[in-house]
């Protein structure tokens, strides 16, 4: 992603995704139902997760 539309806001929020305990999970493992989660839900209606996918360029729930 180019940088220079990413907001320290984004930064910040993609923060808290990479922190959060069942993204985490799901990151990690790719099985279960934290993964579950996160790959149907929380990506699309989590402003964490969204913002995770704009900084890193991947999906909350990818390795």
């Amino acid at each position: 992603m180019n940088n220079d539309k990413i907001k320290p806001m984004d930064r910040s929020l993609a923060r808290i995704c990479e922190l959060c305990p069942v993204c985490r999970h799901a990151r990690l493992s790719q099985e279960g139902i934290s993964f579950t989660i996160v790959k149907n839900v929380e990506t699309a209606i989590c402003p964490f997760c969204k913002a995770y996918e704009r900084v890193h360029g991947k999906k909350a729930h990818e390795k």
